[in-house]
Parts: structure tokens; C-alpha cells; sequence
């Protein structure tokens, strides 16, 4: 039964429900469902339902698994409005348009289960970074943070995991259609040979982390403060910074306490963005609030703030502040959050949506890594959104992170998935640098994440907690953290050569037929 067949009458149909299916499967693996093995089903479903047919039909059925897939996983964008929320939704929908193009054509090749695997991996890269800097939410690696697959993520980040979930869904289905075929050459063996690849897929990605792992340093003991916020849920929780500044500084003294108590001897505090959105630099209660928090624990803090610029921009910012000395280094938020963080074109928008104007202030990009020595440890900071890109803590690791620290602010989304699918990348960020990683949020859920991309401790969510991790830092980098961006690169370009070549190759025939 060769790829691409047309299925009689029903063929629309049986598409129209494999796209359907595709969008679905991928966003049942994704958290907070976590039914990680769909995600090569997803892949497997997508081709199926666009192989030999045209690529105009094939682009209506990539926005149809788009939307399937996009719609329901970023619900919890309707906290800005339901026409934000269908906004956003319908523009990540828009990637899958070329991509299934792309894949009906690549499809058309021997050997297609690699390039179809290599276009997953160019339209998230695309998505990844434009427009407005991309939105990488729902890659099909998000789905795989302690799978098998997420090993890979240690020799070629999350391109490298995205290629070998699509390659496995690929290589599923061959497997199946050589079952079916009725054709005169048996497809048992063939489909024997497709399994057996698909199995060895999954078995090396448990092997990955093995090769270049970094060497183990220091032992370090970390406080971790998450102080809550009134009226959550809520979009804006700004008529409340002064509550949500002492909810924080009491959890500090809070685990200062709980430290004496257990004789455990801190060696520093990390505590989540927003922390503070009163600018201690500019206003001295704010400042006299902190340096009694750091002065009571007797150790560095890590506070999450909001700092101010004449001009009534500001950076989104963690800035160690030291018991003794006040604040010292500080990394900026890199990759900023459109239309919530900052209005882009500000005066365009707010003119048909007056509720943008209540962002009052734009937040301006950092732009170094965010590697910051605090307490005799050199901490890998990203702020938040900067998980979900590849770039911001793996230039923090290189610059010598030895643990992986995000601070976050999920207020707006508790109890809408959004903070399981933040923890999910941050697990798999742990695996693709063989670093532990500290979730540290407001509200919504503080985690410790082992190397292996384990959850060693979970806060509940929507609720004051303190807790104290003893973590070994990690010295040196992961195949993945050399690499840098290279195996994405080679990966897209694979994928969008095979198209091309499928192209060419399809003209050849068609002028060949012609002439004959």
C-alpha cells in the first residue's frame, strides 16, 4: 500500500479526520494532559492525511491541524480577551499552512520519513522567531521533558528532539502501510525494518545524555520564595505591588526561619519575577523592605523586580541583592511577552483596542546572557517567556551557569495549563545542559528539576510556599550547549532541500511525460 493512496470515495474524509486527529494527538501529549506518546502519532497523522494529494489541498488540511492544536492550547490568552486569545491562535495556526505544503511534496521522495521529520523541525524554527521575535509554544519536543526522546535534547537541543519524535511517527506509519500493502512485493520485512528503526530511535534518545555529560561541581543549598498574589487571575495585579512586595519579603523571612530552626545553613534565596514592581532603586520603602528581607536571612537573594527609566520604559529584571553590599548583578529579560509585556506598534493598536493602553509602560529587551555569581555560585537566569527559546539559557550556561534558574510570574494563568506547559520546557531545558533547574513563581508553580528532567519537588499552585533544595551544580557544557543553534540550522535546511528537490524532480517528470 504505497504512501499517498486515495481512499475511494471517503478519501476527503479519512484526510479531513487524520489532520483533525493530528492537532488533537499533539496537544494531548503536551501538558497539563501529558500523554507524551501521541506526539509521534501526531506526525504519523499529518502526513498521512496530506501525502498525494495537491498542495492546495494540503495547505487547508495544515490549517485545520494548526487550529485543532492551537485553538485549545493557548486558552488561557482569552485573560487578555477572547479576540487576543483567537488572534494568537489563528497566527501560530498559520506556520502548519506551509509545512504540510512542504510535507506533501517532501512525501513524494524515497526515504521520506526523515525529510518530513526535518519541516517540523523548519516551521518551528520559523515560529520560534518571527513575527514580534516568535512564539515557540506546543513544539513537539514541549511534549517530551523525561520521555526517552528528551535525551536527545542533549546533543542538538529541541530541534534535535522535535526531528526524532516526527522521524518515529514516520517511521510508524511506513511500517503500517507496508502491513496493509497488497501489493506484489510482501511488506512484512520492510515494515519489520521500519519498527525495528522507530524502536532504535526511542532506545538511543535513554543513551544521549551519556555523551559529553559535564562534570559535577559544588553543592549548593537554595531557598526558594513563592509569595503569592492577590485576586488571582486577574490581569493586572498592579493596584496591589505593595502586597505582592511583603508577600514576598515575608516568605523570605519566613525561610530564614524555617532555616534556623532545621540548622540548615543557606547559601542563597531566588525569588520569582514581579517579586517586585516597585522599583526599590527608585523608591526607598521598597528598598528598606529588601534590605531587611536580605538582612534577616543573611544571604544573597535573587529578587525579581521591575526597574524604571526616565523615560517610563523598564526592564523586567533579576538582580542579586547582597545582605550587606545591596544589589549588585543583574540580567534583563530578553525575550519580552507582545502585548503584555510592551504594546509593538503602540499607537496603531491602542486606536481600535483602548484595553492595551492599561500595559502603561514598556518593557525594554535585555540583551547578555543571563550568568550571574551569586553566593560562590554562578546561577543560568531566564526570565520567565526566555524558556521558551532556545538561545537565552543556553548562552547563560556557556557563560557558566551551573544552575539553570527561572524566575516566572503566572498570576494571569493559574489553573489553565499554562504554568504545566512552562515546567514541562524548563524540565527539558534541565536535560538539553545536564543542569538542575529552579522553578521560582509567584503563584503559579515553583519546581525542582533533576538533570534527568524529574520533578524533585512541586509547590501547590495559587498558594505561599518556601522550600529549601540542595542542588549540585553542573561545570562544563552538553554536546546541545556547543552546537548552539547548528543542528536546527542543518535540520531546516534539510527539510526545505527536500522539498525543493521534490519540486525539480516532480518538473523533470511532468516534461519527460510531456515530451513523451
Amino acid at each position: 500500500m504505497p504512501l499517498g493512496r486515495r481512499w475511494g470515495r471517503l478519501d476527503l474524509l479519512w484526510r479531513v479526520l487524520a489532520a483533525a486527529g493530528s492537532g488533537l494527538a499533539q496537544l494531548l501529549a503536551l501538558p497539563p494532559y501529558g500523554l507524551w506518546w501521541l506526539g509521534p502519532l501526531s506526525a504519523a497523522l499529518l502526513v498521512f492525511a496530506v501525502a498525494g494529494t495537491r498542495v492546495r489541498r494540503a495547505a487547508w488540511l495544515g490549517a485545520l491541524a494548526g487550529a485543532c492544536l492551537m485553538v485549545p492550547l493557548v486558552r488561557w490568552q482569552d485573560v487578555f480577551g477572547v479576540d487576543v486569545w483567537l488572534l494568537i491562535s489563528a497566527a501560530e495556526t498559520v506556520y502548519f499552512v506551509p509545512m504540510a505544503m512542504g510535507i506533501a511534496l517532501a512525501a513524494r521522495l524515497p526515504g521520506w520519513p526523515v525529510w518530513t521529520a526535518a519541516l517540523w523541525v523548519a516551521q518551528e524554527a520559523v515560529r520560534a522567531r518571527w513575527p514580534l521575535g516568535g512564539f515557540p509554544w506546543g513544539k513537539l519536543a514541549f511534549a517530551q521533558p523525561d520521555t526517552p526522546f528528551a535525551g536527545y535534547a542533549a546533543l542538538g537541543s529541541s530541534a534535535l528532539v522535535t526531528f526524532t519524535v516526527a522521524l518515529a511517527g514516520g517511521l510508524l506509519l511506513w511500517a503500517a502501510l507496508r502491513l496493509a500493502s497488497r501489493g506484489p512485493r510482501p511488506g512484512a520485512p520492510t515494515a519489520a525494518l521500519a519498527l525495528a528503526a522507530s524502536a532504535a530511535v526511542v532506545a538511543c534518545g535513554t543513551l544521549a545524555p551519556g555523551l559529553g555529560r559535564p562534570a559535577q561541581g559544588e553543592t549548593v543549598t537554595l531557598g526558594m520564595v513563592q509569595g503569592n498574589v492577590p485576586n488571582v487571575g486577574e490581569m493586572s495585579v498592579a493596584g496591589e505591588r505593595m502586597q505582592v512586595l511583603n508577600n514576598h519579603a515575608q516568605g523570605v523571612h519566613d525561610l530564614a526561619a524555617l532555616a534556623r530552626d532545621e540548622g540548615t545553613a543557606l547559601d542563597l534565596i531566588v525569588l520569582p519575577e514581579n517579586a517586585s514592581d516597585i522599583d526599590p532603586f527608585r523608591d526607598p520603602v521598597a528598598r528598606e523592605t529588601i534590605d531587611a528581607a536580605a538582612a534577616d536571612a543573611g544571604v544573597p537573594l535573587l529578587w525579581g523586580m521591575s526597574r524604571f527609566n526616565d523615560d517610563g520604559s523598564r526592564y523586567v529584571s533579576s538582580v542579586v541583592w547582597d545582605p550587606e553590599t545591596g544589589p549588585g548583578e543583574m540580567y534583563d529579560k530578553r525575550f519580552l511577552v507582545p502585548f503584555g509585556e510592551y504594546i509593538p506598534y503602540r499607537d496603531f493598536f491602542t486606536r481600535f483596542v483602548q484595553r492595551l493602553e492599561q500595559v502603561s509602560s514598556d518593557a525594554v529587551p535585555g540583551t547578555d546572557p543571563g550568568a550571574l555569581e551569586i553566593g560562590g555560585t554562578t546561577l543560568a537566569v531566564g526570565i520567565c517567556f526566555d524558556v521558551a527559546f532556545d538561545a537565552p539559557v543556553r548562552e547563560s550556561v556557556a557563560a557558566g551557569g551551573g544552575i539553570i534558574v527561572i524566575p516566572t510570574n503566572n498570576a494571569n494563568y493559574n489553573f489553565t495549563g499554562q504554568s504545566d506547559q512552562q515546567l514541562a520546557i524548563t524540565r527539558l531545558r534541565a536535560v538539553e545542559h545536564g543542569r538542575p533547574a529552579v522553578v521560582v513563581s509567584t503563584s503559579g508553580i515553583s519546581a525542582v528539576v533533576n538533570p534527568d528532567g524529574t520533578v524533585a519537588y512541586r509547590s501547590p499552585e495559587a498558594e505561599a510556599d518556601v522550600h529549601i533544595a540542595e542542588l549540585t551544580a553542573t561545570a562544563g557544557p552538553t554536546v546541545a550547549t556547543r552546537l548552539g543553534a547548528a543542528p536546527e540550522a542543518f535540520l531546516g535546511a534539510l527539510g526545505l532541500a527536500a522539498v525543493v528537490a521534490s519540486v525539480i524532480l516532480s518538473r523533470r517528470a511532468h516534461r519527460a511525460s510531456a515530451h513523451g
